[in-house]
């Protein structure tokens, strides 16, 4: 169907006689309503705090200050936004729709509004330029996508640390290069993919400081000339306080970098755990299986369980690199202009959504995981893993440097390999003769030296300073993050209900002002 622009005002046609060209309809106005679904039901709110504090100062005629309020109340009700064109604007299919031959989506609320009660709508711009409704809304929405994926973050963390109470004596293997490299607990291994989302949720609460400060009243750039009580506003939209700058009020380019760098942060955290249980279900290392609801069949291969949870989780990651690169880019240009918020607008909310997303499947992989515990533990006896323990223990019993101590153990690891031992293969002889290989003489442990050396699950109990591997420090994790869980939930609730309530409380106030 054809695009239909906007016929000029009869009365005069402004600044501009011409309507839009189909090409930039079609790309520049296109792409700003891409961001409609998230920011709408924001910017309606916005539009009535505003409305609300025009009719408190008297500043527009109360007849259309109600009339706006009740048509924006209608709006809110309205359903899901749907761009269409002009033609199919006309008909009625339920939910707003939104035209990009009229521009963007405040203009379209304004046509809106028009429809509904004609000139009245022209005063919903009263004292702020479109710039600040959109950006209000944005503050809005991102702040409670920030409050989402802190929730998701929380829930996967507190999955995590069940998962390693249950599994503090089971014996696992720690890899680096992908080479087994120590043994190590299960416990200790899950836990260290929760620390970083901790980390990842402490910068989403300091974002959340930074977004859920209020633009709204900062007028053009340099502020506004009627008397808007910008506190008062802030308040009312449940925000902590306003942005003190009015030009930067208008702008603040480095929240779009910063919250799409923390979402690609977590989602990077995210990647890891994703990628090493992709691993870990290897039918070559066969450590992990998917339940079946977090996986897809192959229609070729009827023999294959595919990790398809993972697979989306590790191109998530993916897309928020690219999500960074990108925002930094648009970041980088003069100040007061337009092209980073276009893409900001729909992009930072969609990768805090994917983010999120990333999260709560993720957590649900783990929900339904299956560890194979017994072939884990014969992992671990394999390859000499605590071979630093024997070093180490070669090095205090004979007073040599660790130097020659190490290399005595990778003589004796090679011999034992050589004659196809990968698990009981060195005994005080062999070491004795990578000793003699190495320095000239034999070292004269005993067999039980080198055993309880050796030992796996010694090595584990061994490591019991601060963040080690051994039962006492990892339950000490365990408390550790059970505390922060803790924390993180109750500011979780704090923000969710506050949030709420200044909704709820802003609506009711709309309605008792067009009441009767």
């Amino acid at each position: 169907m054809g695009v239909q622009r906007p016929a000029p005002d009869p009365s005069g046609a402004g600044r501009l006689v011409d309507g839009p060209a189909a090409e930039l309809i079609h790309s520049a106005y296109l792409l700003e309503l891409r961001s409609a679904p998230a920011l709408l039901p924001e910017l309606v709110l916005a539009d009535l705090a505003h409305i609300l504090a025009l009719l408190d100062g008297g500043l527009v005629p109360p007849d259309a200050g109600r009339a706006l309020i009740r048509a924006l109340l209608e709006l809110r009700e309205a359903g899901t936004p749907r761009i269409v064109d002009g033609v199919e604007a006309a008909s009625d299919h339920g939910g707003v729709p939104l035209d990009p031959a009229r521009g963007d989506l405040v203009m379209n609320v304004e046509e809106w509004l028009r429809g509904r009660i004609g000139r009245a709508a022209g005063y919903l711009l009263v004292g702020r330029p479109r710039r600040e409704a959109i950006t209000v809304a944005f503050h809005l929405a991102v702040r409670r996508r920030v409050v989402s994926l802190a929730s998701a973050l929380e829930r996967l963390q507190r999955i995590e640390v069940e998962l390693a109470s249950a599994h503090v004596g089971t014996l696992a293997v720690d890899y680096t290069y992908w080479q087994a490299a120590q043994p190590t607990s299960l416990a200790h291994a899950l836990l260290a993919y929760a620390y970083p989302l901790g980390r990842d949720f402490e910068r989403l609460q300091a974002a959340f400081g930074r977004v859920n400060a209020s633009p709204a009243a900062a007028g053009c750039t340099n502020g506004a000339a009627i008397p808007l009580d910008r506190a008062a506003i802030a308040g009312e939209l449940g925000f902590d306080g306003v942005v003190l700058h009015t030009r930067d009020a208008n702008w603040q380019p480095d929240l779009a970098f910063e919250l799409t760098a923390i979402a690609a942060s977590a989602g990077l955290a995210l990647d890891r755990l994703a990628e090493d249980l992709q691993t870990w279900g290897t039918r070559e290392f066969g450590f992990v299986e998917l339940a079946d609801r977090a996986t897809r069949v192959s229609l070729a291969m009827p023999q294959k369980k595919n990790p398809y949870a993972l697979i989306f989780v590790r191109g998530a990651a993916a897309r928020l690199i690219g999500r960074v690169a990108g925002a930094g880019s648009l970041a980088k240009t003069a100040s007061g202009q337009p092209d980073p918020r276009i893409f900001a607008q729909d992009e930072v909310p969609d990768s805090l959504d994917l983010a999120e997303q990333s999260a709560a499947l993720l957590a649900e992989v783990l929900a339904g995981i299956r560890f194979d515990t017994e072939r884990m533990d014969a992992a671990a006896r394999r390859g000499y893993l605590a071979g630093n323990d024997l070093a180490e223990r070669i090095m205090y019993a004979r007073e040599l440097p660790f130097g020659e101590a190490h290399r005595i153990v990778g003589a004796a690891v090679r011999r034992a390999l050589q004659a196809g031992r990968d698990s009981d293969g060195i005994d005080a002889s062999t070491l004795d003769a990578a000793a003699v290989e190495v320095t000239g003489a034999p070292l004269g442990l005993s067999d039980s030296d080198v055993q309880d050396a050796l030992d796996p699950v010694a090595a584990v109990a061994r490591r019991t300073g601060i963040g080690g591997a051994a039962a006492e420090p990892v339950g000490r994790l365990i408390e550790e993050r059970r505390r922060a869980l803790r924390r993180q939930r109750r500011w979780i609730a704090v923000r969710k209900l506050a949030i709420e309530q200044a909704e709820t409380a802003l609506v009711a106030r709309a309605r008792a002002a067009v009441a009767g």
